[in-house]
């Protein structure tokens, strides 16, 4: 295994979270996001991503927190789970970081209520803490495959 891990760093409110890179397809521009009837909350809908149809998820709202208008930086990260494509609306993409794999600690007991459930681990790079995104989790396959369905 290698000493580092390489990670997209991504804003949801005045948090930074990462996902490793090799799970990630693409970052996109907010793009027209088709309406899906009776799909769940935090799914908006779905876009048509270079001919393949692609559900997009709002991280802010599948974290429980208040929702907000789209703005310029506003991005959609397209990760692949399960060998299906899933699109990630966050706040902003900040940048890729090589974090050292040691430097990756459990997360905390608590960690607000986006429970541990979603969260694989914490890694304190110079004076920022980055919370790991378990996408398994918090994209579970179940979940993905019965997202366009009712709620």
């Amino acid at each position: 295994m290698s000493e580092d891990m390489k990670v997209i760093v991504f804003q949801i409110k005045d948090k930074e979270y990462a996902i490793p890179v090799d799970k990630v397809s693409g970052i996109e521009k907010l793009m027209h996001i088709t309406r899906v009837p009776k799909a769940v909350k935090f799914v908006k809908g779905v876009i048509n991503l270079r001919g393949v149809i692609t559900p997009i998820i709002d991280l802010r709202v599948r974290f429980c927190f208040e929702e907000v208008e789209y703005d310029e930086s506003t991005m959609i990260i397209v990760v692949i789970l399960d060998d299906m494509e899933v699109g990630l609306i966050v706040d902003s993409a900040n940048d890729v970081l090589d974090i050292p794999v040691k430097s990756i600690e459990p997360q905390p007991e608590v960690v607000g209520h986006l429970a541990s459930e979603y969260i694989s681990g914490v890694a304190k790079i110079e004076k920022r803490l980055l919370v790991l995104i378990n996408l398994e989790k918090a994209l579970s396959l179940e979940m993905t495959e019965n997202m366009l369905r009712e709620g």
